[in-house]
């Protein structure tokens, strides 16, 4: 195969789908759903059920060291054209050099792919430089959460279904940008729906992941914005009543994240909507609530408002709290900000 620095996830996926192999696959970064996606497509289409008995091998890098892969490697396929080994965990792997000798003359029917996760290797390492500019090598980068908007909309496009943007803003401020529990929910939702429906709603999703349209993170912080005290009070209630669903530090991360980014809305020389979007990693249709806020909590209050749930979160884990229930600390909260 030829040069593949820098593949792409949809380049990788069109190869393998025309048999078009590497010997060699080295699949790294912190966003592991693609790494996932693609290892699960060599470990399960390559080989057909009757060859995987004795050609598939799965092996894990807290198990190995490289001279056991290599070993692996250069054995030849029983009965099959190719015989497929898949390393996971191949992050726990320390003697990489080793590798660099089967790199020069790979076996041709060994697909032998390194699923290197949460990081990636030291790229000054001669093997890692060869892997990179001969075979393929895949860089799964993870997602800025103005990112997970747009991935979540292409991932419901290929499927022909629509979102609206609240139940957009749902999902990423519940799920983050955890591309594999994203993909899990989405696909919940795509069961759920009814059949003659092609739109996620606020209301699918409450029914069917347990975030309520009404009382979630996204409606406080509106609320938080709009100074309306009932609501915010109504929905401090809530989590109170429903702390599973609405865990302390996942609230608290949340607002921590929009009043900094508040915060940095202040000082931005250029308002502009886009501009906007790409300083922060937002959504263009989420600068509208930072143009709120703005208006409604100064500079000043926001560095305030920032240090109140710095002060929360370490509350809500013991440091210098006596138990303080989390409805209560919320609460307490909510008055800081709102006052």
């Amino acid at each position: 195969m030829a040069k593949q620095s820098g593949s792409s996830y949809e380049q990788i996926m069109s190869d393998l789908r025309r048999k078009a192999y590497s010997p060699v696959y080295f699949l790294t970064g912190n966003e592991p759903y693609y790494i996932d996606k693609i290892s699960d497509f060599i470990e399960e289409n390559i080989l057909d059920d009757s060859e995987k008995d004795f050609n598939l091998s799965v092996l894990y890098g807290k198990d190995v060291n490289i001279d056991t892969v290599i070993n692996a490697a250069k054995r030849y396929p029983m009965m099959s054209e190719y015989q497929v080994i898949v390393v996971k965990e191949a992050q726990q792997i320390k003697d990489w050099d080793n590798l660099s000798f089967y790199l020069e003359n790979p076996l041709k029917s060994t697909i032998l792919c390194f699923c290197y996760k949460y990081g990636k290797p030291d790229g000054r390492k001669k093997v890692f430089q060869t892997i990179s500019k001969d075979y393929v090598y895949f860089e799964s980068k993870a997602l800025y959460e103005n990112q997970v908007g747009p991935w979540i909309q292409d991932y419901l496009g290929q499927k022909k279904v629509q979102i609206s943007p609240k139940a957009e803003i749902m999902l990423t401020e519940f799920l983050g940008t955890d591309l594999s529990k994203i993909a899990n929910e989405l696909d919940k939702l795509l069961i759920t729906k009814p059949a003659n429906s092609n739109q996620i709603t606020p209301e699918l999703i409450e029914k069917n992941i347990g975030i309520s349209k009404d009382f979630n993170v996204f409606e406080l912080q509106d609320a938080l914005i709009k100074r309306d005290v009932l609501k915010a009070n109504r929905i401090i209630n809530y989590f109170g009543e429903n702390k599973k669903a609405n865990p302390i530090q996942m609230v608290l991360s949340v607002l921590f994240s929009f009043f900094s980014n508040l915060m940095l809305y202040h000082y931005l020389p250029d308002k502009n909507e886009y501009a906007v979007a790409a300083e922060l990693k937002v959504a263009p249709f989420a600068v509208r609530n930072y143009v709120l806020a703005a208006q409604t909590f100064g500079a000043w209050k926001t560095m305030n408002i920032i240090s109140y749930i710095r002060e929360t979160d370490a509350r809500s884990k013991g440091i210098d709290d006596t138990g303080t229930a989390e409805v209560d600390l919320f609460k307490e909260l909510i008055y800081k900000i709102m006052h």
